[in-house]
């Protein structure tokens, strides 16, 4: 198994199981059962306070990685914002404790009601998409909420080098306004006319799961000849920091890429406040999956099909972007892994696959426990209940103890909203 894709602090008990945080992963899948999210809790500070090491109180975390009340506090007593995409990520910050000052609205078509609920949260910033959401706002404003401090979204015409469903910074874009059209100017010069709204920064974000830093170094030289003659406080380069997932990939760390922001934003003579909202960086590589699993076929002449006892509905990323995945045993995890296999999950889909081509140990059988590292971002967000299949819970592990933040759904909570 390649090492570096699993949790910051893992290691090979005495048993030859992996800990994670000290806890053995094979007890906590037989405690909790399978499939099961197991955290590594400190690796999740560790990335929180390495944002905040680079950036300060400008650095922000982007809950639709990965967001439940532990998850907010968490990131929250470690000195990071955060940034809301719905009226549903609102409100689990706020119940949380998080206050509102410390986060910021965002969304491509926030509702009036949103952002009736985030100006009467008075949220730090709301990044505003659209010139409907001024007029939503200057409404709300006249009725009586208070003004919106706010940051304009505008799209600076970069290609992201990422998947096409994640790659938000091109001109043909749903997001923001664009640059080189001049509708970002326009939005400009109508939120400086509005009595509703103080317009504090302008924000871009360019894709997720990004590689190549020299993709932001471009936006940033767009952004520096955009932004610069308004003299607005804060410019916001949003997320989309890459992370590795398979054997042979890497990215830079938050602290590596916070240097070059930092320097490239120099270099362009960019004086405004530099934010960034990093996700999938703070919490994907600090989980795996658990799976059990439950059927093995060998189709000879084809290949092996190991079927889990999970799927598309706790990771969704390899049927929606072709994802890849490492796989091994959690009771065995420095085993050889000498044979290849399809590992699929239990949905009525000949789509539903974690990993295509999976190298495992010769010995897995049914019954074993599977895991899948890199887990931690886009997995409990992204899922859902197709086939009625139940989420998993999710478990914080630290200094040897397992606690349990999301507990496992089960099939009460199938029927809470079925009123026939």
């Amino acid at each position: 198994m390649p090492w570096h894709l699993l949790p910051e602090n893992a290691s090979v008990g005495d048993n030859g199981h992996l800990y994670i945080g000290g806890c053995d992963t094979v007890e906590v899948a037989q405690e909790f059962g399978t499939p099961v999210f197991i955290y590594d809790e400190d690796h999740l500070r560790a990335r929180c306070r390495e944002a905040v090491r680079s950036f300060g109180n400008s650095a922000t975390y982007a809950t639709k990685a990965f967001l439940c009340k532990a998850m907010a506090k968490l990131v929250h007593s470690e000195g990071m914002k955060l940034d809301v995409a719905t009226g549903g990520e609102l409100h689990v910050a706020l119940a949380a404790g998080v206050p509102g000052p410390d986060l910021v609205m965002h969304g491509n078509n926030k509702s009036e009601s949103e952002l009736s609920e985030a100006l009467a949260a008075e949220v730090g910033h709301i990044v505003v998409d659209s010139f409907e959401e001024l007029d939503r706002i200057e409404r709300l404003v006249a009725a009586g909420s208070p003004p919106a401090r706010i940051l304009l979204r505008v799209t600076p015409g970069v290609e992201a080098h990422t998947h096409e469903f994640i790659s938000t910074g091109q001109d043909d874009s749903k997001f923001g306004f664009t640059v080189s059209t001049g509708v970002a100017a326009a939005a400009v010069a109508r939120a400086m006319a509005s009595d509703a709204v103080e317009l504090v920064g302008i924000h871009a974000h360019i894709g997720s799961q990004v590689f190549r830093v020299d993709s932001f170094a471009k936006a940033l030289e767009v952004l520096a000849g955009f932004a610069e003659p308004y003299g607005l406080e804060h410019l916001v380069i949003g997320g989309g920091l890459g992370v590795p997932y398979v054997e042979g990939e890497e990215a830079p760390s938050i602290s590596q890429w916070g240097k070059i922001l930092i320097q490239a934003a120099q270099d362009v003579g960019i004086k405004a406040k530099l934010g960034i909202e990093p996700g999938r960086s703070i919490a994907a590589a600090a989980a795996i999956t658990v799976y059990t699993v439950g059927t093995v076929k060998q189709l000879e002449g084809i290949r092996t099909y190991i079927a889990v006892d999970g799927g598309m509905s706790d990771n969704p990323r390899p049927v929606l972007y072709g994802s890849g995945y490492e796989g091994f045993l959690p009771a065995d995890p420095l085993a050889e892994r000498t044979i290849t296999a399809r590992v699929v999950g239990k949905h009525c889909e000949t789509g539903d696959l974690l990993i295509r081509d999976a190298a495992l140990p010769a010995s897995t059988a049914v019954g074993d426990l599977l895991a899948t590292p890199v887990t931690g971002a886009y997995g409990h967000s992204m899922g859902s209940n197709y086939n009625k299949v139940l989420r998993p819970p999710i478990v914080f592990c630290r200094d040897g103890d397992a606690r349990l933040v999301v507990r496992r759904e089960t099939y009460a909570d199938l029927l809470q909203t079925d009123l026939s």
